[in-house]
């Protein structure tokens, strides 16, 4: 069986992170997001498809690099081409069923069960979802009590919506799927191609995720899956090798070769490989990018620091992000602008 992993994305609202980094390859706990997800695979699933198109050879480096038991594949986008297009530009690879997963979403989703609960139901198309209180910030589906959806229904007053579940981009698919989506053009398989499928099948299934589920889509929400799995873990930090810490850390990780100094205090914050922080320097709710320098005596919150970054003295900071370095060509032209959305 096969899944296709959705890596192809820029990543701009997690940026600068991701001007140096493509965003499936950024640390969670130290270890890249995307290894996150491909450690939920069930042992059918023998072979990953990347959907890539940004940072295509980093990415294929790092697989290149390290093994993890299944054939992957690195299937370059010429363009980036949205969930459906992505599903469609690696249809010479599938071969039956299928999975299509996004790769920054850490959750408790049991892929195994997902699978199960589409064979039983005889579906084309079984989506994840996910309950949320905000009905009218998302696409809202119409679902049965046999997990049957009927429609889905864009951010419906809350007294108009038809559940509290959410699509929460994980499905499992027959292959008939992919004759539905036309090739070479950006296609949206939420909008374009999940509708006809309800409308032609009658066989379009929700399966109700249970646990936690966080999309790392934002600085904020990528600062909050580290504190959540930290106090999941019932731990208080998380220490990469060969550092050297002088100071205090708190509901935060460290990479690897990370010296902090002296009456230095971390609370909530993740700081990168490399970095060097100062004496006397204070960390809250931010990110401290690979290999940076933070001089001594900075108060730093409510911020992220790309990689190769230095901060003089005394720098205070508040609800910044701090990148002084040419963005890397074709990325997109945005302000970076605050960053920090709780």
């Amino acid at each position: 069986m096969e899944a296709i992993i959705l890596s192809g994305g820029f990543g701009t609202r997690l940026r600068p992170l991701t001007y140096t980094k493509a965003k499936s390859l950024l640390p969670i706990l130290n270890k890249p997001m995307i290894v996150h997800l491909i450690e939920t695979l069930p042992k059918e699933v023998n072979k990953i498809i990347l959907a890539v198109n940004y940072r295509k050879d980093q990415i294929e480096n790092y697989f290149n690099e390290n093994d993890f038991g299944k054939e992957i594949i690195v299937n370059d986008e010429p363009k980036p081409l949205g969930t459906g297009g992505a599903t469609k530009f690696a249809e010479k690879h599938i071969t039956g069923r299928f999975l299509v997963l996004n790769s920054d979403i850490i959750c408790s989703l049991n892929l195994k069960d997902m699978i199960k609960f589409h064979i039983n139901n005889k579906a084309i198309a079984s989506i994840s979802l996910w309950p949320v209180e905000n009905v009218s910030e998302f696409g809202v589906a119409d679902v049965r009590e046999n997990g049957k959806i009927v429609g889905f229904v864009e951010k419906p007053k809350p007294e108009d919506a038809p559940s509290e579940f959410i699509n929460a981009g994980a499905y499992c698919l027959e292959k008939k799927v992919l004759d539905y989506i036309d090739t070479g053009r950006l296609v949206s398989m939420e909008k374009e191609i999940f509708p006809q499928i309800i409308e032609d099948t009658n066989r379009f299934f929700g399966f109700k995720l249970k646990g936690y589920w966080m999309d790392i889509g934002r600085i904020s929400s990528y600062i909050d899956v580290h504190r959540f799995l930290l106090n999941r873990n019932k731990i208080k930090k998380f220490q990469g090798n060969n550092c050297k810490v002088f100071g205090t850390i708190k509901e935060t990780c460290i990479g690897n070769n990370v010296t902090i100094g002296k009456n230095s205090k971390l609370d909530c914050a993740v700081v990168y490989d490399n970095a060097l922080i100062g004496e006397n320097v204070e960390l809250s709710y931010c990110v401290i990018g690979e290999n940076c320098k933070i001089a001594d005596f900075s108060d730093i919150r409510n911020s992220v620091i790309g990689d190769n970054e230095k901060l003089i003295e005394n720098t205070i900071l508040d609800n910044k992000a701090v990148w002084t370095q040419p963005i890397p060509e074709g990325y997109p032209d945005k302000q970076i602008g605050n960053v920090i959305e709780k």
